[in-house]
C-alpha cells in the first residue's frame, strides 16, 4: 500500500513537470538560459521554434525543432 501511494504522489509530481506548452508568440522577457517553444510557421510543418535565453549583451539562441509530443496537441488544435 505504501509503495503504491508512494508511485502515487511521484507520479502526480513528475507528469506536470514533463510537459512543454507551446507559445503563439516569442516572450519579451526571456531568463538567461531559460528555453521557450514558440509555434512559428517559417519552421515548418511538424516543427517549432525553440527560443533560449541568453545573458546580457548577447542575442537569444533560436533554432527549429520536432515537438512530437506537443505536435498532436497542435494538430488537433488547428483547423
Amino acid at each position: 500500500m505504501r509503495a503504491f501511494a508512494l508511485g502515487l504522489i511521484f507520479s502526480a509530481a513528475a507528469f506536470p513537470c514533463l510537459a512543454q506548452t507551446v507559445l503563439k508568440s516569442e516572450p519579451l522577457i526571456l531568463a538567461p538560459y531559460e528555453v521557450a517553444f514558440v509555434q512559428d510557421p517559417s519552421c515548418g510543418a511538424g516543427k517549432v521554434r525553440k527560443v533560449t535565453g541568453a545573458i546580457r549583451g548577447l542575442q537569444r539562441r533560436k533554432a527549429c525543432v520536432t515537438h512530437a509530443s506537443e505536435q498532436a496537441s497542435l494538430v488537433s488544435a488547428t483547423p
